[in-house]
């Protein structure tokens, strides 16, 4: 959603905030009626199988380079995880501040922060700030 197309004083922050909020009320909701009880219902396996999909189509249509079909699978993508952080009892303004405390550090100092190893990353991340 471009900035111009929010709603007038509506931030990306309080639509993830309001979204999860609507995710939260579906917990323990009715598998029938809801697509988020239902894969409440089915637990964490069904939820992480569930962004794989998304995951992959995000790519494929990266692959094919067309911006609508992008922000369309992004936003599939965006939303499972986000079913997936309300599962996990996560609030999605947890991963913004961990998000704002990367933000500045290049990716190998981000990763040295973490006790990631900065071995020879691969190409594509190489130069990453």
């Amino acid at each position: 959603m471009s900035e111009s197309s929010r709603p007038a004083g509506q931030s990306a922050e309080a639509v993830l905030s309001r979204l999860a909020e609507v995710l939260a009320s579906r917990r323990g909701g009715d598998p029938g009626r809801s697509y988020v009880a239902r894969l409440f219902s089915k637990g964490n396996d069904a939820i992480l199988k569930k962004i794989g999909e998304e995951a992959t189509e995000t790519v494929m249509a990266a692959k094919d380079g067309v911006a609508e079909r992008i922000v369309s699978e992004t936003a599939d993508l965006w939303f499972h995880c986000l079913v997936m952080l309300e599962f996990h009892g996560i609030r999605p303004e947890r991963v913004l501040e961990e998000l704002a405390r990367r933000e500045g550090l290049s990716g190998l100092e981000e990763k040295a922060s973490r006790g990631v190893a900065t071995g020879r990353e691969p190409a594509s991340e190489e130069g990453k700030e």
